[in-house]
């Protein structure tokens, strides 16, 4: 394993299995975070932008906050068990949401009131920070406020109010509970202590970079303009919603809409957790719905209807929220057009997830809206001031730092082939939508250029029997067939060179006369002869020297014939490089594969493009005949065939020399569209790709072809990638037009992806040797 340099004073006692990330805060709030030497970073998922959440149900004891104390206890020493670091239970978790008139008996406010207490007491000793509900009295005790209470290690860091109260259809809560919006500054008493009630605050994480927490309840999240909308403008990285929330027919399909939406335009996760089994179902019923999103995707959900408890647990990437944020400008000037309402928002509270927390923990007096917050302070007996690495002040021994704890697995939908979804349904959607934005890019360019009708401009092809031209092709005779002309008007060209095989020359023949385009042959091996003769190569004069100007001298020349083919027939050369030979420039430049007049692969990776062979195959648009060939395609391997093979040698293989496109495509989706460095996305590949058992597969995907990778297989290929995906730029700044097809992104000057052609990787590739072991 690689090693990193360890801190001044910090001392290694855990073994190999915990990450020793020793974190302190300097006197402005400023963290530092450091790994000591020889211990497994990946060991965490704090250690990689990672936060454990869990949205829990449970069964409710109605009106006895005691015993609701004690469940909650129960789970939560399980969740701490799993190393979570945030856990949201129900509106009114402690009495139950379905008390009606019992909201207003003094023995049920007391009750919770010391349920909460209780649970404070006990948190203590418990890692999650807690989000529970209970209603909870004004000091003035003419009021009662339906509450989200936050309490981590055995203080209340958050009181929340609900603010907007139904009164409507089933709802009556007016009745009960006094509106939170305007309920800022008020103060509610709990154990002889007031606490004021914040229904704009925040809390911040110190020890968990980017996250930033806002509660919600119920109703709240169906307004039209949401608290949780102002609070992500705000800063809030992760809300969570505890609902009540009875159940009816489509609701729960309701539910996960707003829930979903404002994830998704807000770029935040959006924890959810309703009341289920034990509420009143005098007049009602509950469903204990649970759920997680993340930027608009679904992390998880339990299962509806339980009988005891149900959680979903999950791990919140916040870098994601971060990044999406940080690329999407108009988050920012939303920001600004609201600048005058957000100035409610404060970030209350913050505490930190893993310590220190020993008796005597330091508190600064004097926060801006009351209360004590984690900082620097003075113990009881102790004189000022306090230490923390590099920096040396006088007076009190600080407790030692606490390090996130070993996690596991990560705990999310973590997809093997990013570009590839795992669901047959869902692939076959997305195999639809990209092959018709290839045929629709086609077709808009040949109209606008004299393609309109039988005789015009004419698509020149390049044809090789590999799956790039194949594809390539089959998208040419689709647009064809809109277009309403001739598939014998596609002028399909294979150039056997120095190491054609008979097997893929005769696939690309077969392929061109079954779907019906014109077809020749035209062998570039004497023009590539005397090429190579006159410049003075040895392989000009018959010496077997394969460099890089052999090959490129045959990739050029194909491309040199068909430019001039199509100057000849008047038509337009179709590119068929794909979105991961452009990432790595595997292409050769200028006159070569690099170029075409029109691309309509350039957007789709090459993990992707057999899965669209074999929609086209299973959607029957092609004939029997047709789809034969294509399955001999997709069992060819990958290979430029530019290198000649003597008997009993391996075939030259396109994956032997650059690494596997599996990996390859998993680093370009999370670079180019997460905007994660190295060692981020080589933690992601070892957990998507170190367990061969673990996971799903994309339908119709070879068992011949499923592997795994080891960590060292992972950091040694992603530092391939990097090189090659900087040294690279130039051929990508140069691109020709190309349809964008995938969310994942394109590498289009023009479009997703810029960059200048002479940036150096070295600072990515120093993360990657720092921070990424070895095995």
């Amino acid at each position: 394993m690689s090693s990193a340099t360890e801190p001044a004073g910090t001392e290694a006692t855990d073994d190999d299995a915990t990450v020793l990330a020793a974190t302190a805060a300097d006197a402005t709030g400023s963290v530092a975070t450091a790994t000591a030497t020889g211990t497994d970073p990946h060991a965490s998922v704090y250690d990689h932008g990672f936060l454990r959440v869990a949205a829990v149900t449970l069964p409710v004891a109605l009106a006895d906050p005691a015993a609701n104390a004690e469940r909650h206890l129960e789970v939560l020493r399980d969740l701490d068990a799993q190393q979570v670091g945030l856990a949201v239970f129900p509106e009114l978790s402690l009495t139950g949401y379905s008390l009606d008139d019992l909201f207003l008996q003094e023995p049920l406010l007391e009750a919770a009131e010391q349920a909460v207490l209780t649970v404070v007491e006990a948190s203590a000793e418990l890692m999650p920070i807690i989000v529970l509900g209970a209603p909870l009295r004004a000091q003035d005790r003419t009021r009662v406020f339906n509450c989200a209470v936050t309490i981590h290690r055995g203080r209340i860091l958050g009181i929340s109010p609900k603010q907007n109260l139904p009164t409507y259809r089933e709802f009556y809560e007016r009745r009960w509970f006094a509106p939170g919006d305007d309920a800022a500054g008020e103060e509610v008493r709990l154990g002889g202590e007031l606490y004021t009630v914040e229904p704009h605050s925040l809390l911040t994480v110190e020890d968990v970079p980017g996250l930033k927490l806002f509660t919600e309840i119920c109703e709240d999240m169906w307004v039209p303009v949401p608290p949780s909308a102002e609070a992500a403008l705000a800063g809030a990285t992760v809300v969570v919603n505890l609902s009540g929330s009875p159940i009816t027919v489509g609701r729960a399909e309701d539910r996960k809409l707003m829930a979903r939406s404002a994830s998704a335009r807000t770029q935040c996760a959006y924890v959810f957790a309703a009341a289920g089994e034990g509420e009143s179902t005098t007049d009602l019923a509950w469903d204990g719905q649970t759920f997680v999103y993340e930027c608009g995707d679904l992390l998880g959900e339990s299962e509806r209807f339980p009988r005891g408890v149900r959680t979903t647990v999950v791990d919140v990437d916040l870098d994601r929220v971060v990044a999406e944020r940080r690329r999407q400008n108009t988050f920012d000037d939303n920001r600004r057009t609201h600048a005058d309402s957000l100035e409610k928002f404060t970030t209350w509270q913050s505490t930190r997830l893993f310590g220190p927390w020993e008796p005597g923990d330091f508190w600064v007096e004097g926060a801006a809206t009351g209360g004590d917050e984690p900082g620097v302070g003075v113990p009881d007996g102790g004189e000022p001031g306090i230490e923390v690495p590099g920096v040396e002040v006088p007076g009190v021994e600080v407790p030692a730092l606490r390090t996130p704890p070993a996690t596991g697995p990560l705990r999310r939908p973590l997809h093997r082939f990013p570009f590839v979804p795992d669901d047959p349904a869902r692939l076959a959607q997305d195999c639809y939508e990209a092959y018709s934005i290839q045929v629709a890019g086609l077709v808009r360019r040949l109209e606008a250029i004299g393609g309109r009708e039988s005789g015009g401009t004419r698509p020149v092809i390049g044809v090789s029997g590999g799956l790039d031209s194949t594809h390539a092709l089959i998208v040419c005779a689709r647009a064809m067939d809109l277009l309403g002309r001739d598939r014998s008007e596609i002028l399909a060209y294979t150039m056997p060179g120095f190491a054609t095989t008979e097997h893929t020359r005769s696939n690309a023949e077969l392929l061109s006369r079954a779907i019906g385009a014109s077809f020749e042959t035209i062998d570039i091996r004497p023009a590539s002869t005397q090429m190579l003769k006159d410049m003075g190569h040895p392989a000009g004069s018959g010496e077997e020297v394969y460099d890089v100007t052999f090959e490129n001298v045959q990739a050029g020349m194909r491309y040199d014939y068909l430019f001039r083919l199509a100057n000849h027939h008047g038509g337009i050369v179709v590119g068929t490089g794909d979105l991961s030979e452009l990432a790595l420039g595997w292409c050769t430049y200028g006159v070569g594969d690099q170029m075409s007049h029109y691309g309509v692969n350039a957007g789709v990776p090459k993990t992707l493009i057999q899965h669209l062979i074999r929609w086209v195959i299973s959607e029957g648009l092609f004939d029997a005949g047709t789809a034969e060939v294509l399955r001999a395609v997709l069992d060819t391997e990958i290979s430029p065939e530019l290198i000649p093979t003597k008997a009993g040698e391996k075939a030259q293989s396109t994956e032997d020399s650059i690494g596997p496109y599996a990996l390859h495509d998993f680093a370009l989706y999370h670079q180019l569209r997460r905007g994660y460095g190295p060692a981020k996305i080589a933690y992601l590949a070892h957990q998507a790709w170190g367990d061969l058992e673990a996971g799903e597969w994309p339908a119709g995907y070879a068992e011949v072809d499923k592997r795994s990778y080891t960590r060292g297989e992972i950091k040694h290929w992603l530092s391939v990638f990097t090189r090659r995906f900087f040294s690279n730029q130039f051929k990508r700044s140069a691109m020709p037009n190309a349809p964008k097809v995938l969310a994942g992104g394109s590498l289009s000057p023009r479009g997703d992806w810029r960059m200048p052609s002479d940036a150096a990787s070295r600072a990515w590739i120093a993360e990657l040797e720092r921070e990424v072991p070895e095995a």
